[in-house]
């Protein structure tokens, strides 16, 4: 038996997986994020509760924002900022008296997508993030790559070119492609052209009705998204990208994005698909239990 974690920045979800990759349940706490110590309890109970209900010890895989440093075994990069500097690993382990698996968030996004969801039987996979924040994870042959650094895939905090703006994104660097394709990146964009909606899903319902300005953001969006995806495929070459998080509801995305991304694909053809993710926001959960075989 397999126990998934989605340790997310709002809610933990976690989900009992049987041998087969069958789901037999799921549950969601709000997250309380305000507090490391808080957030080691709550999976710890809700843990316990789980495998109390189905009489079952299980192997935990979890998906957390950012990774571990590979040199100090602390927590970086993540947007849930109690996490950074922390040994969050080994603190679960001595709270759940286990071995865990733990991988990146987008990293387990794309391997639930990668083995049997929108990109099942893709021998080589990226899966994109694009919610809050902007993450990345790359499957090849079924298998997570996480890189010898272990931030194999994390796209968004390089910097998207041919632009002029500076943004402050939360890692200290400016310009990063997160602060433009997160959900506050797209909500910034509309402003600056002079939008007063104060919401990505009014944006796009008033662009479907043929609102200038939000028509005007949106395909501003498709360009910067297309520029930031054409940089993955010029270097890991993906048969397929999968889109999750809020902003991957957007149905123009994947018409407008393809016939814009080879202005920047160095190749004269691209037949890298994009695809919508297969189970939304809790595609996560099901890579976290999937981090054990």
């Amino acid at each position: 038996m397999r126990l998934g974690i989605d340790l997310g920045g709002t809610k933990i979800e976690a989900v009992l997986m049987d041998a087969q990759g069958d789901l037999l349940h799921r549950e969601r706490v709000p997250t309380p994020s305000h507090s490391y110590e808080a957030i080691l309890e709550t999976i710890g109970q809700l843990v316990r509760k789980l495998e109390r209900a189905f009489a079952v010890s299980a192997n935990i895989g979890i998906g957390t924002p950012g990774s571990l440093s590979a040199e100090t075994g602390l927590m970086r990069n993540s947007n849930t900022l109690c996490l950074n500097g922390r040994p969050l690993q080994r603190d679960l382990e001595k709270v759940l008296g286990r071995e865990l698996r733990l991988a990146n968030d987008a990293n387990c996004f794309a391997l639930s997508e990668a083995t049997d969801g929108a990109a099942e039987g893709a021998e080589s996979v990226f899966g994109a993030i694009l919610g809050t924040g902007v993450g990345g994870g790359l499957v090849f042959r079924s298998q997570l790559l996480s890189g010898g650094n272990g931030i194999a895939g994390e796209w968004g905090h390089n910097r998207l070119s041919e632009t002029d703006e500076q943004r402050l994104c939360y890692c200290g660097r400016r310009d990063c492609i997160e602060t433009h394709l997160c959900g506050a990146g797209l909500l910034q964009t509309y402003r600056q052209f002079g939008g007063t909606l104060t919401s990505v899903p009014e944006l796009v319902a008033a662009a479907e009705r043929g609102d200038g300005v939000s028509c005007r953001s949106l395909e501003h969006y498709c360009h910067d998204l297309a520029r930031a995806l054409a940089q993955v495929i010029n270097i890991f070459d993906p048969e397929v990208i999968v889109l999750g998080g809020g902003l991957s509801n957007i149905p123009c995305l994947y018409q407008r994005v393809p016939e814009l991304w080879m202005h920047w694909v160095f190749s004269d053809h691209c037949r890298t698909q994009l695809r919508a993710n297969r189970f939304g926001d809790s595609s996560g959960v099901r890579g976290a239990a999937r981090l054990w075989p």
